[in-house]
């Protein structure tokens, strides 16, 4: 009996830390980090305020790990997605596309990411800096698996390459994440796998000879369901 009691207040310190983190994430992309507050996340977790405290330091911390609950289940489902994915261009497109998929799904938490955590001065010491890393690292194995191989040339650093596909997004996107435009999800992801495949690739792939016409194809749709601007 006495070996059950500490696990079954173990559960429930995890089950209780799990309801806040659930309630502190709705309350953060509803009303962004600095109109939420503490009582209004206890009240959605249907405790008082002070328990908050005895199982996070702030309302900093709460947002620190909301943000790095979301990076552990976005690298845990690289596992298993690029599993079942082969070749280069397959598995490059997927981090580029699985990367716009998220800003696209979630521009809430995208925001506070890019506002809140990254401009943090202390950014660098975080555990979320280290989620961040892993979380590019998958594309950066992707890059130096080709490189190997001799599928990529072997003269471009890998930081600048991935600095050119995470920043092209980031960037891309910026006007989205704010709330002021849209992108499509295919065509960019197609057009950017498209760009650093053929700036790297030592050999022609078989995949490049379809691409241009998939994004042209798209870009019909688009154009015949919103109309041209030219």
């Amino acid at each position: 009996m006495t070996q059950k009691t500490p696990r079954r207040r173990r559960l429930r310190k995890e089950v209780r830390q799990a309801e806040l983190l659930d309630a502190a994430a709705q309350i953060f992309r509803e009303k962004g980090y600095d109109e939420a507050s503490t009582a209004e996340i206890a009240e959605r977790a249907g405790v008082v305020e002070g328990t908050i405290y005895r199982y996070f330091a702030s309302k900093r911390d709460l947002l620190v790990k909301v943000v790095e609950q979301a990076y552990e289940e976005v690298i845990a489902d690289f596992e298993v997605q690029l599993h079942g994915i082969s070749g280069t261009w397959n598995r490059l497109r997927y981090m580029i596309w699985r990367h716009l998929k998220t800003i696209e799904d979630d521009p809430a938490l995208a925001k506070l990411v890019t506002y809140e955590i990254k401009v943090d001065p202390d950014y660098r010491t975080m555990r979320v800096f280290q989620l961040n890393r892993a979380y590019t690292r998958r594309t950066v194995e992707i890059i130096e698996q080709a490189i190997r191989s001799g599928e990529f040339v072997a003269d471009v650093p890998i930081p600048i390459i991935r600095d050119m596909i995470y920043g092209c997004i980031d960037h891309h996107t910026w006007s989205y994440v704010r709330g002021e435009g849209t992108f499509d999800l295919n065509t960019t992801a197609d057009y950017i796998t498209h760009l650093i495949y053929r700036g790297l690739a030592a050999h022609s792939s078989p995949e490049e000879g379809s691409v241009l016409a998939r994004i042209e194809e798209r870009l019909a749709r688009i154009e015949a369901r919103f109309g041209t601007t030219a």
